[in-house]
């Protein structure tokens, strides 16, 4: 199996890469979703790592991988010059590139995606389906307002720190308010449209990473409890959840790497 037969099940399977451009002319977002280093021969191993790093690279080396899918992609904006003593994306290019490893980055195809790191996001979270999603697509879309049974917003974090296997968050209001509404979003998609989504809709609680404080306090003010997660764990959750979905069908080995200092 060659990298394009891998891309083009995780395309059909799970993310096109057109959701991406989908969400960014309907929402005036920017990704660089795609192959995004080509390789040479047959795939002898499948890495998926949430990030692209030199540690991600140097594992898929070790695993006797040629393949890295990541979530976060390799090549963001213009790479204007590759220097591996001072830049880690460029570290870890020159990994790539010496050892024959080619990268897939699917970025925002897989937060959008129906069974995506968004969708996972509510699942993990208690939610089984949304009642309304902020960045709405012909399939799929971000941002979900949804239903839970009950839980005091205490046992609230304390179960989604379990189930995210994660120690670090940032939690705003009351311990004993009844969470029975959410509002979610992966990564650091908190802005404004997600805090009216959140207000408007009702929710009990947000739950998202790297949210700015003006967002916090409005939300709070405006009777909104606050969990705020790290990027990492937000998303991984999901990711490791995809990666398990494809594993059987690239008929070659398939690892996950996770970066235990991010969660």
């Amino acid at each position: 199996m060659k990298l394009i037969d891998i891309f083009r099940i995780i395309e059909n399977k799970i993310a096109p890469v057109a959701l991406s451009d989908e969400l960014c002319k309907k929402y005036g977002h920017y990704d660089n979703s795609g192959i995004l280093v080509e390789n040479e021969g047959e795939i002898t191993g499948v890495l998926f790592s949430l990030d692209f790093t030199p540690e991600a690279a140097e594992e898929a080396v070790r695993r006797g991988c040629n393949l890295l899918v990541t979530h976060h992609p390799a090549i963001y904006h213009g790479q204007k010059s590759i220097k591996p003593s001072d830049d880690v994306i460029s570290r870890a290019l020159v990994i790539c590139i010496k050892n024959n490893i080619g990268v897939i980055s699917m970025h925002l195809n897989f937060d959008s995606a129906p069974e995506g790191i968004d969708y996972y996001l509510m699942r993990g979270l208690g939610g089984v389906e949304a009642r309304s999603v902020m960045n709405d697509l012909s399939s799929g879309g971000y941002g979900r307002l949804y239903d839970i049974e009950p839980v005091t917003f205490k046992d609230f974090v304390k179960r989604t720190l379990k189930a995210f296997e994660t120690r670090r968050c940032f939690a705003y209001g009351d311990d004993e308010r009844i969470i029975k509404r959410v509002a979610s979003f992966c990564g650091a998609g908190c802005g404004a449209d997600a805090a009216d989504l959140a207000i408007n809709g009702g929710a009990d609680v947000l739950v998202s990473a790297d949210i700015a404080h003006h967002m916090i306090t409005g939300l709070y003010y405006n009777n909104v409890n606050v969990l705020q997660l790290t990027h990492y764990s937000s998303e991984v959750y999901g990711f490791k959840r995809i990666a398990k979905a494809l594993a059987p069908m690239f008929g070659v080995q398939v690892c996950v790497y996770v970066d235990a200092q991010l969660m």
